[in-house]
């Protein structure tokens, strides 16, 4: 009997070995999802409900909170990442560049374009992101995954089909925004390393780094100055939205960084996906500002097909990306 017990001991299920990552796998995308939509519902009542002119100073907001959260977080020991040194920027590089190109392209597609085709070309964020993985990380997807990644593509083709117009700059930049935003995720998934900087240094630095050039980027385009002029600062529940607003921020950038931490930045970009889609859907049903039409439905739906069969071909673990075996049963680590 005790010898039996032994060999039990010795030799766990392998099933029971990987439970733990798959549960983090899918705890982190759904952490992820949930913060992206709520920031969502925040962001709009600011932005359009109070009429807030300033999203550059508000994004500002969230990177300070960022920084102060994780610095009294390593004071207290609760967190851990390495001490600032000068080769610090050298281990960070190029995330500042792709985070300053991806935020300036951003800004330039949604002015050139109407909302549904922005949509459209923006998933093809995913496809770039499958390929850039594969290019700087190495990794091998299945053709099941690749299909998954297309349909979702093709879903969002489909669902902005009468509204094809075509706008050459517009089409740039947001093609740009895409390749930046691909890019940012991967290099992200790749500076995690906790022998480098590890989850919390990336969030922290990369945040450091930004604000100083986006609060300049603020001051020189008039977004300061509208936010310093802003009318509705003496609202208490208005400043209650924004300081969610910006906490919610930190939860996002973390919460991105945890889900391609413990998935792929893959995975990520298509839990994005599959939040606007259900957005979509919510809007059917509320808020009123959902104009519908066959084409857009029948695209939505083929979206959300894409996104849930890539979701179960991934959490199964079967058809996930090949990755080395001492990263596929990664621990949950809060301090790494």
């Amino acid at each position: 009997m005790t010898a039996g017990r032994q060999a039990e001991g010795a030799d766990p299920d392998p099933a029971s070995a990987r439970l733990p990552s798959r549960v983090a796998k899918l705890l982190s995308a759904l952490f992820y999802g949930t913060c992206s939509f709520l920031i969502v519902l925040v962001n709009k009542a600011l932005l359009t409900t109070y009429r807030f002119p300033s999203p550059i100073f508000l994004g500002i907001g969230q990177m300070a909170a960022t920084i102060m959260i994780l610095y009294i977080s390593k004071l207290n020991k609760i967190i851990h990442f390495p001490d600032f040194d000068k080769k610090i920027p050298v281990k960070l590089f190029p995330l500042p560049l792709l985070y300053v190109g991806n935020h300036i392209s951003g800004l330039s597609s949604t002015s050139k374009l109407s909302l549904p085709m922005f949509t459209v070309l923006r998933k093809f964020t995913i496809p770039l992101t499958l390929l850039l993985e594969t290019i700087i990380l190495g990794k091998q997807y299945s053709l099941n995954i690749i299909v998954s990644v297309f349909t979702i593509v093709l879903g969002a083709f489909i669902a902005a089909g009468s509204d094809l117009a075509f706008n050459l700059e517009g089409y740039i930049f947001v093609f740009l925004n895409d390749i930046f935003t691909a890019a940012n995720g991967v290099y992200t998934k790749q500076k995690m390393d906790p022998k480098e900087l590890g989850k919390y240094g990336v969030l922290f630095y990369n945040a450091c780094f930004m604000i100083i050039p986006t609060l300049v980027i603020s001051v020189s385009t008039g977004d300061l100055r509208q936010a310093t002029e802003f009318s509705e600062w003496k609202n208490v529940l208005f400043i209650i939205q924004f300081l969610l607003s910006c906490f919610l921020g930190f939860l996002l950038m973390y919460s991105t960084v945890l889900c391609s931490y413990y998935n792929s930045a893959l995975t990520t970009a298509v839990v994005g996906a599959i939040k606007n889609v259900s957005i979509a859907y919510i809007g059917m049903l509320v808020g009123g500002d959902y104009i519908f039409s066959v084409l857009n439905f029948v695209g939505l739906n083929i979206c959300m097909a894409g996104g849930l069969r890539y979701s179960c071909l991934t959490l199964s673990g079967q058809l996930s990306p090949k990755q080395p075996a001492d990263e596929e049963n990664t621990p949950l680590d809060l301090k790494s």
